[in-house]
């Protein structure tokens, strides 16, 4: 793979390709992708060959919700909502094989899925924000699944830019058209003069308007100045703009030297996580004040990615130590699945790397992360599923006298 050279180098490998936005955009051949122009996107109904074992998977969309489609009861009335990334939406698996519908199985009761693939903290509650203010989605019971990479989300202005880096070397720009994500979308920045988070919106306001990002020039230009590309680059090991990362350092209490070479990249990362959690405390902090206003009941879940697993389980370490003790300080209701799985892995026998290939899918294309295979998503319902039984009154169906 190639080093990473500079700013410059990692806008341009994001550049959109004309024939990518082109067949996006082909309303002859639809796109997986619906565009919107708030959230960036919104899934459409689809079949991939992204399954284990190298299967077809078909996930299906609600006309109306955009929701997941429900397969079990779904014809009774539903008080559970539950928003996130892809762990959430259940990628690589089918319809009916998600973690939802695993309890929605047991428990007798339906579980609306809200979940999109590659969505932040911030964009999930923006998501909920609109779909709980509409009477036929409303629910009493909100579950937020906060994802590995979610906190840094937050403040991509665009994730394109961080994922055509970690998909380089796919084959961009292909004659069928490559099947791009990651649009411009809402996101958050820290304003250090005002010491206040700012919401932001997406540059773009039409489907059209993805044209403008078409062409390496066109699209440095577009975020040049963007400083949290800046301290992605920085991250990766490129060259970059450091002033607005410095101030965002100092603004936060994070001890970082972003102007030694040798320290730089792990500084960066460093600050980046930091960064993305700091927007994710304030983020879930909106969510629960607006729960409590509005007579609903507010639930945080914690997943992870398989590396996070392996480190966790080798050595203790976790990545997102400051958001658990956020939640601990701050008396959030949230389930920790990390020493959850820890614990499934101690039965396990076997390597840390075969546990893994056991409840995930291998990792497919421009997804970038593999995903819960069918046997994850049913374990991580059976281990959520006590707390969310103490938790919902009346209990459900299955569980009553």
């Amino acid at each position: 793979m190639s080093e990473l050279k500079d700013i410059k180098h990692l806008l341009h490998t994001a550049a959109y390709h004309p024939i990518e936005i082109n067949r996006y955009m082909d309303p002859r051949n639809p796109a997986i992708l619906e565009f919107d122009a708030e959230l960036g996107y919104l899934h459409r109904n689809h079949c991939m060959q992204d399954g284990m074992e190298g299967t077809i998977t078909s996930g299906t969309y609600d006309p109306k919700g955009k929701n997941r489609s429900m397969v079990h009861y779904a014809d009774q009335p539903c008080r559970i909502n539950t928003y996130g990334d892809s762990y959430t939406q259940g990628a690589q698996v089918s319809d009916g094989e998600t973690w939802q519908e695993v309890l929605a199985a047991n428990f007798r009761e339906p579980i609306r899925n809200f979940g999109v693939g590659g969505y932040g903290v911030y964009q999930a509650y923006r998501r909920a924000m609109r779909m709980e203010a509409q009477k036929n989605f409303a629910s009493e019971y909100i579950i937020l699944n906060v994802w590995d990479d979610d906190y840094m989300r937050n403040i991509d202005a665009a994730r394109w830019i961080r994922v055509a880096w970690m998909c380089r070397t796919l084959p961009r720009g292909r004659k069928d058209g490559y099947p791009v994500h990651g649009f411009p979308w809402v996101h958050l920045r820290y304003n250090v003069k005002t010491a206040k988070w700012e919401e932001r919106p997406g540059m773009c306001k039409k489907a059209k308007d993805l044209l403008k990002l078409v062409g390496a020039d066109n699209y440095y230009n577009a975020f040049k100045d963007d400083p949290v590309a800046h301290l992605y680059c920085l991250r990766e090991g490129g060259e970059a703009p450091i002033k607005e990362s410095e101030e965002i350092a100092e603004a936060f209490g994070i001890k970082v030297n972003l102007r030694n070479p040798r320290t730089r990249q792990a500084d960066a990362k460093k600050l980046h996580i930091a960064y993305g959690i700091r927007s994710t405390m304030y983020t879930v902090d909106k969510f629960r004040k607006w729960t409590k206003a509005n007579k609903r009941k507010f639930m945080i879940l914690l997943s992870y990615d398989a590396p996070t697993i392996q480190k966790y389980i080798k050595t203790g370490e976790r990545f997102d130590a400051e958001f658990v003790r956020f939640l601990d300080k701050e008396k959030y209701l949230y389930i920790d699945t990390l020493p959850k799985v820890h614990a499934e892995y101690k039965l396990f026998r076997g390597s840390v790397n075969e546990f893994c290939e056991r409840m995930f899918v291998a990792r497919a294309g421009a997804q970038v992360f593999g995903h819960h295979n069918p046997c994850g998503n049913f374990w991580f319902a059976y281990a959520i599923r006590k707390e969310l039984l103490n938790w919902l009154n009346p209990k459900p169906p299955a569980y009553r006298s």
